[in-house]
């Protein structure tokens, strides 16, 4: 039962803490009229889906790696967490914000397929550090990847949700934006060495 709870916690944190800039993204998608909010939703949803299957597939492929060694990839999200331990005392600035947001937001008028594709590619493109840290995540307790995955679906929606409560709430977004990066690099450090220590004892 406290193995359960001790997944439960990390899949939440380790959603949450590489899906923070999402918010901001799903924000500026649900203020754009031209934008049906049944595509923003099912398009932020498939570029998860994309990412944890993948994230799952080479995961299963570390089958083939002597036990031990899969508790090494907990090295993954340790690196990254250092690396990004300069955010903690750098201010982030809203306009620097505010334009990667508007960015994104010129690559969904201009793609002229469909809306749900062009929000899960944007999804896709922000994903880089979600692959990092779920491979191992995944890799170091393969018999929990359902649990994940069923978390993982749930803070999508609630994402969702969070995003289309930004439009209409600036003073919530303006904190979450100059604060909510700071949690990343103190999860991914947890994580690694959570994982690092599977190996101590095997």
């Amino acid at each position: 039962m406290v193995e359960l709870i001790a997944q439960f916690g990390i899949a939440i944190g380790v959603f949450a803490s590489t899906n923070i800039d999402d918010i901001f993204l799903l924000a500026a998608f649900f203020s754009d009229k031209e934008l049906r909010v049944r595509s923003i939703v099912l398009g932020q949803c498939l570029g998860i889906g994309l990412l944890v299957a993948v994230s799952c597939i080479i995961a299963f492929f570390s089958l083939a790696l002597p036990p031990g060694y899969v508790s090494f990839l907990g090295v993954l999200p340790l690196y990254l967490g250092i690396r990004k331990l300069p955010s903690l005392w750098t201010v982030t600035e809203d306009a620097k914000e505010e334009e990667n947001v508007q960015t994104q937001e010129k690559i969904i008028e201009k793609n002229t397929g469909s809306q749900i594709m062009a929000v899960s590619a944007v999804t896709l493109a922000n994903g880089g550090d979600n692959l990092g840290v779920y491979i191992p995540m995944f890799a170091n307790s393969l018999s929990s990847i359902p649990l994940f995955v069923l978390i993982f679906a749930i803070m999508t929606l609630l994402w969702c949700f969070l995003g289309h409560v930004l439009v209409n709430n600036k003073i919530a977004g303006h904190w979450i934006r100059r604060y909510g990066h700071k949690v990343l690099p103190v999860v991914l450090i947890i994580l690694g060495l959570h994982i690092l220590g599977d190996a101590a004892f095997q």
